[in-house]
């Protein structure tokens, strides 16, 4: 478990990814992956998934995946 300065200091730099950082990238998923680990999550990128679901939809984060294993 992450100390509250820690947890600032991540959500601080997830905004800001969030704002610079294209969609596709992967960067805005890894952000939210050390944030959701930082609060203690225990699948930290289950969490972000279901973020990305929500905020984009089935579809679109079906493309972004697949995108990313492409990448790889």
């Amino acid at each position: 478990m992450a100390t509250a300065q820690t947890k600032k200091r991540l959500r601080t730099i997830q905004k800001r990814v969030q704002k610079t950082s294209k969609l596709g990238t992967g960067s805005r998923f890894k952000a939210v992956v050390a944030s959701a680990k930082a609060s203690g999550a225990e699948n930290p990128a289950a969490v972000a998934a279901a973020i990305g679901r929500k905020k984009y939809g089935q579809k679109k984060m079906g493309q972004l995946a697949a995108k990313g294993r492409k990448k790889k």
